[in-house]
């Protein structure tokens, strides 16, 4: 009961672990606001775009190069969690 209750469980009997956890806390944190400002750009400029905001100029995205480019923005969402570093 304990355990499901506890926000910071301690698996050694380190109390400076904490420190570590929040650390690791913080660091995915400031990538996940990473994350969602890379996503929110993207469909701030390709939804739009594939809707045709800008047809009349003779430039359209087809579905199929939206999906592409929304295949891209995931994968660069993903690369970047990899990338997650925790400073000690």
């Amino acid at each position: 009961m304990a355990v499901e209750t506890a926000d910071i469980i301690l698996v050694r009997s380190d109390p400076l672990d904490t420190v570590t956890i929040i650390g690791l806390a913080r660091a995915t944190y400031r990538k996940m606001v990473q994350n969602l400002i890379w996503a929110t750009g993207y469909n701030a400029f390709a939804i739009p775009l594939a809707a045709g905001v800008l047809y009349k100029s003779g430039i359209l995205l087809t579905p199929a190069m939206g999906a592409a480019l929304w295949q891209q923005s995931t994968v660069v969402v993903a690369v970047n969690a990899r990338f997650l570093r925790i400073e000690k």
